[in-house]
């Protein structure tokens, strides 16, 4: 005779390598931005460029970020615990969201003194910021490619949000440092460095939404829970599905709940096999379902099973 349950819960783990590709690029990203960042504040304090300066200390407080990317995406290969039963994935989602906080003040802080080099220009060596400026723009590239060849997380495009910010930056310079030499014309390097605030901050937006749609633990946006729960309700023996929740662990994971009305409890382990089947064609990682007999249960029905099916 078949033992029944009324909680039957499974859990399939998160590969780990998925973690463990993006440590070493984001710590490589981490010194390359490092190291040109002391090259361009230096160049930028000697030239007088606001632009190269701005760009100098977004890379710093790049550095910044992509440590903390680094540091989230070792932590999150760490086994769950019996303090932190689902893991710890969510730190990926923490790490983005000071990220994006880190680029907001780095936005505001470029755009105060491109106001005030708007009020009072300064004299700007061209040559120099150009030199500089196209060398930048190489390094960013390159940690731009390691990123985006890795595995694609929250965290690590968080990070790579900043270094795109920074590619831009590069940009922005270059062209200031151009139309200084050959212009004259100092205004264009607080005009592009405002230029490249309002890009960096409408990424920023973007992936802060993103981040606290998380953290509220709303539904991811490629799945749909009307049609989940419509799709569990298709499966042979369920007569409805209620109480139904998704949420996001972390990049790679999603989390579901549901309690399932079924004609017989002898047939729970076929719609328990058939719903995880089911389930995981969706890419839903983490499933626990709630069995609840219909000849025992008195319930309004959520997902109904079609008359079709």
């Amino acid at each position: 005779m078949s033992q029944h349950h009324p909680h039957e819960h499974a859990h399939r783990q998160a590969h780990q390598h998925d973690h463990a590709d993006a440590g070493p690029r984001l710590i490589w990203a981490l010194l390359l931005t490092l190291g040109f960042a002391a090259v361009e504040a230096l160049t930028g304090f000697w030239s007088g460029s606001l632009t190269l300066l701005g760009d100098a200390g977004h890379m710093v407080t790049d550095s910044a970020s992509l440590g903390l990317a680094a540091f989230a995406a070792w932590l999150a290969q760490r086994p769950p615990s019996q303090r932190h039963t689902y893991g710890y994935g969510r730190v990926e989602t923490l790490a983005a969201l000071l990220n994006v906080l880190f680029m907001v003040l780095v936005v505001v802080g470029i755009s105060v003194v491109a106001v005030r080099r708007f009020l009072d220009p300064s004299p700007i060596n061209g040559g120099a910021v150009t030199l500089v400026a196209a060398l930048g723009l190489c390094i960013n590239i390159g940690v731009a490619w390691l990123l985006m060849h890795g595995e694609q997380t929250m965290n690590t495009r968080g990070a790579l949000l900043h270094v795109v910010g920074d590619l831009l930056g590069s940009v922005a310079a270059l062209v200031a440092g151009a139309v200084v030499m050959w212009t004259g014309w100092t205004t264009i390097d607080p005009l592009l460095s405002l230029l490249i605030c309002v890009l960096m901050l409408s990424s920023s937006l973007r992936l802060l939404r993103e981040v606290l749609h998380a953290l509220m633990e709303g539904v991811p946006a490629h799945l749909s829970s009307a049609q989940i729960g419509l799709d569990l309700a298709t499966v042979p023996g369920v007569v409805s599905v209620h109480d139904l929740h998704i949420w996001t662990l972390s990049s790679k994971r999603t989390a579901l709940s549901a309690h399932l009305l079924v004609e017989s409890l002898e047939q729970w382990p076929d719609i328990l096999d058939a719903a995880h089947h089911l389930l995981a064609r969706q890419g839903v990682a983490h499933v626990t379902l709630q069995p609840e007999p219909a000849a025992r249960t008195v319930r309004w029905m959520k997902y109904p099973r079609s008359r079709q099916s």
